[in-house]
């Protein structure tokens, strides 16, 4: 695999759980790395990433943010590009679930799912496209449940569904400057977002619908990240599903 030396990545959501993971991967690889996070609750954990960033040998910031602003967009990568002198790779792993039957769903609860699924994602490739230095490299954690046939996900798989759109339009719009736009789709992942959606007996069904009766992890999705900004440049205007088998088109 490629190295990343003197390349800069930018992971939003990027101070824990799959963020986290990739945050350090790039780093091993020689990148330099702005983690992003949202609530002062994941603080912490994004320290222990930049710790762990410059303990791989590349240099880290930190920078809290709530991307649903696009000015705060803007300001990350603003940020990033005057502590490092560019950006390359931008990686958004944002996201926010609900499992809620659409009778139930409140104006609120809908509009705070498709701030952080939806308009976040979209104002993120946007000032990507606009920061990118040429050949970068543009990545969005999306869901497998863009291809399932399922109840209670509206606002979840609806939120992030028009992410594809979004994906294959600027794939198209930057690819004179050789920069890749590409989603990926997780099956459900063993993380602590999974779990308060559903129950035991559903958590069985969803491991049941896979290769090996297990969960996705956030070690199957990361090393996906670091091949598309390396090797599979080549890539692009595409969403991969990466969930075992759990659903297809």
């Amino acid at each position: 695999m490629s190295n990343l030396q003197g390349k800069t990545a930018i992971v939003a959501a990027g101070a824990k759980n799959l963020g986290g993971l990739i945050s350090v991967q790039l780093a091993e690889l020689g990148a330099n790395v702005a983690v992003h996070y949202n609530s002062d609750s994941s603080a912490p954990d994004a320290d222990q990433t930049v710790a762990a960033v410059e303990a791989a040998g590349a240099k880290a910031l930190k920078f809290q943010g709530d991307l649903t602003k696009p000015a705060a967009v803007t300001a990350l990568f603003d940020t990033t590009r005057e502590a490092f002198g560019g950006v390359d790779i931008a990686v958004n792993t944002v996201g926010k679930v609900l499992r809620k039957p659409i009778l139930e769903t409140t104006e609120a609860e809908y509009d705070s799912m498709f701030d952080v699924n939806s308009k976040a994602a979209y104002f993120f490739i946007q000032e990507a496209g606009r920061s990118l230095r040429d050949g970068g490299k543009v990545i969005t954690i999306v869901t497998s449940l863009l291809a399932a046939y399922t109840d209670g996900y509206s606002t979840y798989a609806g939120g992030k569904s028009p992410v594809e759109h979004f994906t294959r339009a600027a794939s198209k719009e930057f690819a004179d400057r050789q920069i890749s736009v590409n989603n990926i789709g997780p099956g459900p992942m063993d993380t602590p977002f999974f779990y308060p959606q559903e129950t035991p007996d559903r958590v069985e069904f969803h491991k049941s619908q896979a290769m090996g009766d297990r969960l996705t992890t956030i070690e199957d999705i990361a090393p996906i990240v670091t091949f598309l900004v390396t090797d599979g440049g080549w890539i692009t205007g595409q969403t991969l599903f990466a969930n075992g088998g759990y659903t297809t088109r």
